[in-house]
């Protein structure tokens, strides 16, 4: 049995190596099931053909487009309103002041009866003229400030008009 000790013995070593292998074996692929699903690839976004997004974009626009313009032409009425009213307050203070010191001025004075208006050539005025002179100023100062409106809602319908030849440029382009 003297020569079957060297076999026996290399064959516990290729035992022990072997062992070593499968344990060194074990270690690396334990961790194969981690790396398959961290190592697989997932498609997280959808690729899309260009012609698609823009068919998509295009019918968003034409879909969203009628409530903006609906929404755009709200809101500049809203603020064509907002600027007549404030207009027309502005002309009715004007008058209201012009009022108020033709009133101050009387109240200093003579009341505006009994106190005579001078005309050009230095002669007094009698009561119903001076009444009528005054109508006729307050009249005057109503049509001034009336067209000082209508330019300015003109002016306001030029940019009105530009602004919509501009977005029409910008929807052509």
């Amino acid at each position: 049995m003297a020569t079957l000790g060297p076999a026996v013995s290399s064959l516990r070593a290729s035992l022990a190596l072997l062992d070593s292998s499968i344990s060194i074996l074990d270690e690396g692929v334990s961790d194969f099931p981690r790396l398959r699903k961290v190592l697989q690839t997932q498609q997280h976004f959808e690729l899309v053909p260009e012609a698609v997004l823009k068919q998509a974009q295009q019918s968003l626009a034409n879909e969203i487009s009628p409530a903006i313009e609906q929404l755009l032409s709200t809101a500049e009425s809203h603020v064509d309103q907002l600027a007549r009213k404030e207009q027309s307050l502005k002309a009715r203070s004007e008058l209201l002041e012009g009022r108020l010191g033709s009133q101050r001025n009387s109240a200093v004075g003579q009341p505006a009866r009994a106190r005579p208006m001078p005309t050009s050539q230095g002669s007094s005025l009698t009561d119903p003229k001076a009444l009528q002179m005054k109508r006729l100023q307050q009249k005057k100062d109503q049509l001034q400030f009336a067209i000082e409106r209508l330019e300015l809602q003109g002016k306001q319908k030029e940019r009105e008009l530009r602004k919509s030849m501009a977005f029409v440029r910008q929807e052509n382009n």
